[in-house]
């Protein structure tokens, strides 16, 4: 009999211990790195004209981001394994919050892809990083309610810092000779900075070495999370985990889940906007969305959780989401289409930490944190292509409605395959 067995009441304090010293802390954390990525959509209503960026290359440079991202994603992950999560997050979140307060700087088109390259680079590793980190804290069994609730701050960031982001683009404009856009990356990339140092002192790598759990406690949860079933993918060398064909159709869900996340997200503020709204009702209005999203993750990822069930708990949402788009792509009122892309955000942010159980079931050590970090990053690329697609058609076509019913389309497919990959293998399946 296991020790977590043995002292099942230990195991659950240690949980609990864990959750509350780690979630809200790490939930800030991902709360700033949302904002501090996403606030160029907001920064976009008069940064655009100021520096002569047209539909299609505000798309390109708010994407670039992500190719920034992806390219220095696995090498992070790796990195974070052998080094401990508590340096490696701190080195993230100091690096991109000075290249975020930079771009306040920028002076043209090619300074602007320049800076949004090099944030990518500077937050890659950060997700994925937090991912494999709960994986080293919490069980598998309760690992949807724990990366749903880590997940919340996302969509919270959206709809906090839309009216935040409204009313420094309207109070601080042209203060000390500043743009409202240029003091709003500057205030929003403080908060990033100061948590980095903090993420030293809050963070610890691992159960073994919390000196805030009681021995008992310690022992207990390794023991626990040693009980986790390891699948025979999570047996497998490095290069071999990497390569099968599960994980890689896991990767073009999350491509899918992201292409659908970031095309609109980039761009709500603009479809608002359109609507006929100053900045800040703007960012109060683009908000409603993302309050709805926050209020079904966590229930809904509970729910899987209670039920065992992932594969239509991720893929069902998806459909959903993209069937709202399409409803959003023929809206001819400004409610209609506010009600049909809240429907959206609440189907992606439903669907997405339900996901992250999928990948993170199939491997541990070493093999998780380079999968965890391949999943990620070619997840990631949608980052990109979503907001580039969008500002394309945007620019062919003066609306935003096909780009819509495109991503709509897309997010159909992604709910298809996630249910298809989601659900238990048969021996064999799956497997190169």
């Amino acid at each position: 009999m296991s020790l977590a067995s043995s002292n099942p009441d230990a195991a659950a304090a240690a949980r609990r211990k864990a959750a509350r010293r780690l979630l809200p802390f790490l939930m800030l954390c991902y709360f700033c790195a949302y904002l501090d990525r996403v606030n160029v959509s907001f920064a976009a209503l008069t940064m655009n004209r100021d520096l002569g960026l047209s539909a299609s290359a505000y798309g390109f440079g708010a994407g670039l981001f992500f190719l920034g991202y992806v390219a220095f994603e696995v090498p992070s992950n790796l990195i974070l394994e052998r080094v401990g999560a508590r340096l490696w997050i701190a080195r993230i979140m100091v690096t991109w919050s000075l290249i975020s307060g930079a771009t306040a700087f920028a002076a043209g088109e090619a300074s602007f892809y320049g800076l949004r390259l090099a944030l990518g680079l500077a937050e890659a590793g950060f997700f994925p990083g937090i991912i494999l980190y709960l994986t080293q804290w919490f069980p598998a069994a309760e690992r949807a309610r724990i990366v749903g609730t880590f997940m919340v701050a996302v969509p919270l960031s959206a709809a906090f810092g839309g009216p935040v982001s409204g009313l420094i683009l309207t109070a601080a404009d042209g203060v000390a000779g500043l743009a409202g856009w240029q003091w709003l990356y500057l205030i929003e990339a403080v908060p990033s900075l100061v948590l980095g140092f903090f993420a030293l002192i809050v963070l610890t790598d691992r159960p073994a070495q919390a000196d805030w759990l009681t021995p008992q406690e310690r022992a207990a949860l390794a023991a626990q999370l040693a009980a986790d079933p390891r699948p025979a993918e999570a047996r497998r060398p490095l290069s071999a985990a990497l390569l099968q064909p599960r994980l890689l159709g896991l990767a073009l869900v999350y491509f899918g889940l992201s292409t659908g996340l970031y095309a609109v997200g980039m761009w709500l503020p603009q479809i608002v906007s359109g609507f006929g709204l100053k900045p800040l009702a703007t960012g109060f209005v683009a908000a409603l969305p993302y309050l709805a999203a926050a209020a079904v993750m966590v229930p809904w990822t509970r729910r899987s959780d209670a039920t065992g069930e992932r594969a239509w708990h991720t893929g069902g949402p998806a459909i959903a989401a993209g069937l709202a788009l399409a409803v959003a792509s023929q809206a001819s009122h400004p409610l209609v289409s506010i009600l049909a892309l809240s429907a959206a955000a609440m189907g992606v942010f439903a669907a997405l930490p339900t996901f992250w159980t999928l990948p993170t079931a199939l491997l541990r050590g070493r093999a998780a944190a380079g999968g965890i970090a391949l999943v990620n990053a070619v997840g990631s690329v949608g980052g990109f292509v979503g907001p580039s697609l969008m500002g394309w058609i945007k620019d062919a076509t003066g609306r935003f409605d096909a780009a819509l019913a495109a991503v709509g389309l897309l997010l159909v497919l992604t709910g298809l395959l996630a249910a298809r990959l989601g659900r238990q293998p048969r021996d064999g399946e799956f497997r190169s």
